[in-house]
Parts: structure tokens; sequence; C-alpha cells
């Protein structure tokens, strides 16, 4: 029984590093589900698949953990390829492609970072590549000043 248990609270604890080894990406579609039914912060990563920043942003500030957990423990993420005509979704009544919603968002550089209300309502940019500190450190203000 003894061993059981401590195999049990050793899957228990694989199970739960193994949860923040990356961060959790959510669709447009999904975090507006999520964001009912539990009020977050969200991040949407607007990217194209020809910038050379954004990729760098993937490879290396987005593996750092401390991007992961931060990023995890506060947001919904969305990735949103801003040249995607194909992938649509509905938001407040009108249908997008995810190029549509970068345009609605206003994105006009790469990689740009916007951040929505639990509301879902557009509150800031944060353009270019940065790197992990730095990124946590802009969002940690960012909340500290939106979510006082």
């Amino acid at each position: 029984m003894k061993q059981l248990l401590i195999m049990g609270l050793l899957l228990f604890t694989v199970q739960q590093s193994m949860a923040q080894d990356k961060i959790q990406w959510y669709s447009f579609e999904e975090v507006i589900k999520l964001s009912q039914e539990n009020p977050k912060m969200i991040l949407v990563d607007v990217y194209t698949d020809w910038c050379g920043w954004c990729k760098k942003m993937d490879k290396e500030t987005f593996t750092d953990q401390a991007v992961i957990s931060y990023v995890n423990e506060n947001f919904y993420a969305v990735k949103l390829n801003a040249e995607d005509k194909r992938t649509k979704f509905k938001f407040r009544g009108k249908e997008y492609s995810e190029e549509d919603m970068a345009r609605a968002m206003q994105v006009r550089s790469y990689p740009n970072f916007v951040i929505m209300d639990a509301a879902m309502e557009n509150i800031t940019q944060l353009p270019g590549y940065r790197e992990a500190n730095p990124f946590v450190s802009a969002l940690t203000s960012l909340l500290e000043n939106f979510n006082p």
C-alpha cells in the first residue's frame, strides 16, 4: 500500500512538472469560452511564418522556464498568424480569419503581443522581439497596472 502511494505521488509530481514545459497555447475560440468560465487576461502572439524574430521568440523566449510559468499562470495565450486567411472564428457576432483579427487589432509589425483584458478588450501592444527577463518584466508591469 505504501509503495502504491509513493508511486502515485511520483506520477503526480512528474505530471505537474511536465505540464510546465511549454506555454499552453489556445485557439481564439477556446479563449473566448475559457474567459467566460474563468476570467483571465489574454496574451495574443501575432506572428507570420516568414518572421525570423517570431521564430526566435518561439525558440528562445517562449522556452524559458520563467516565461512559461508566468504566462501559464497569468494569461490565456493565443497564437495568431497574421497571414492566415483560412482559420476562421466568431468573435462578438462577426466572423474573422486570423488575418482579419490581426488587422482589426491594428498589428503592423511582427512579432507583436496584444494584451487583452478578461472582457476581451485590447489593452495594449508589446511590439518586437523580447528576451525572457524583459518580457516577463513587461508583462508583470502590465498586470500590476491593470489588475490593482
